[in-house]
């Protein structure tokens, strides 16, 4: 259990499901993106990590994202694809913006380059300060999953621009 009572989970459903009908109300009737898929969810591990990353986001500065495959495939089959909105949670489940996705690669950890770390946005957006905070990261997060980082850990590279506030 997260620690909400069942109120404020349902609560925060409704939050999510209001913020989409809104958006959907703001699409001309032609528009593609009315019928693209979409999920809800926050940036991170933590309530503090997902309002820091959700800020860079507004901000404009985060305008990619990364995980590891093996996260993904923890949580089922699918994967980020081109086209998928995201609305954007806060630490709270609070929904703030909707991006799209616009670029979805395959890389190793060892193989994010300089730019791919810049446009993530978070620290210096050096990419040493990218591979020690991934690092530390993945370390934390994987063995919950009975894996392990490595270098050669398998990432999902998305890019995204807001599309919705």
């Amino acid at each position: 259990m997260d620690g909400q009572t069942p109120h404020a989970a349902c609560t925060a459903d409704e939050l999510v499901k209001a913020y989409y009908a809104a958006f959907l109300r703001s699409l001309p009737p032609d528009s593609p993106q009315a019928a693209a898929p979409w999920v809800a969810e926050a940036f991170g591990d933590s309530p503090a990590l997902a309002d820091e990353l959700a800020a860079l986001v507004l901000e404009g500065r985060k305008t990619a994202t990364c995980s590891a495959v093996c996260e993904w495939e923890a949580e089922g089959d699918w994967r980020p694809t081109v086209g998928l909105l995201t609305i954007v949670l806060d630490g709270r489940g609070t929904p703030l913006c909707i991006i799209e996705t616009t670029e979805v690669t395959y890389r190793r950890f060892d193989e994010v380059d300089a730019q791919f770390a810049y446009d993530e946005g978070e620290d210096d957006r050096s990419l040493s300060s990218w591979r020690t905070g991934h690092e530390r990261y993945f370390t934390c997060v994987l063995p919950k999953l009975g894996k392990a980082f490595s270098p050669d850990l398998p990432l999902i590279c998305e890019r995204f621009r807001v599309i919705y506030r």
